[in-house]
């Protein structure tokens, strides 16, 4: 929605997490702060990148944007429901698509690494995890749908 593909997006959502983890300061008061406070950092690393690269990129319908955030980390989701639907998509996952999944996003391993521990090479590593976040988010969303 901010103007960039997905491989950009998923850097950016790791810059905005690094941020966090590097910020000695950082106080969680609440959910719904929290949530405000990665938007607006990976909404200024965003805004950063385009400035760098020297292109503006309109953002039409910013609060779509919001709507849409706030489905996925507003008050309404903090139950169970979504952590269940995550939970049994998670194990739709293949071994594989899971394993390249938790060892990039719990333990932080480059696409290179991964590739390696499973045998396959950095580009195919990529297109597995983009494959597994897609069907997660399908499956996630009709699972939200049918609640």
């Amino acid at each position: 929605m901010l103007g960039c593909d997905a491989s950009t997006a998923d850097d950016i959502t790791q810059e905005t997490f690094l941020k966090v983890l590097r910020r000695d300061t950082f106080v969680q008061h609440s959910d719904a702060a929290t949530s405000a406070y990665l938007r607006r950092t990976a909404y200024n690393l965003v805004v950063s990148m385009h400035r760098r690269k020297a292109k503006e990129q309109p953002v039409a319908a910013f609060e779509l944007f919001d709507e849409s955030w706030d489905r996925w980390a507003g008050a309404d989701l903090t139950g169970d429901e979504a952590g269940d639907a995550l939970r049994n998509c998670l194990a739709a996952l293949t071994d594989r698509a899971r394993k390249a999944l938790r060892m990039r996003y719990s333990d932080s391993a480059s696409r290179a690494e991964i590739g390696d521990a499973l045998g396959i090479s950095e580009h195919g590593a990529r297109n597995l995890m983009q494959r597994a976040k897609q069907q997660l988010k399908t499956c996630v969303t009709n699972q939200l749908n049918t609640i």
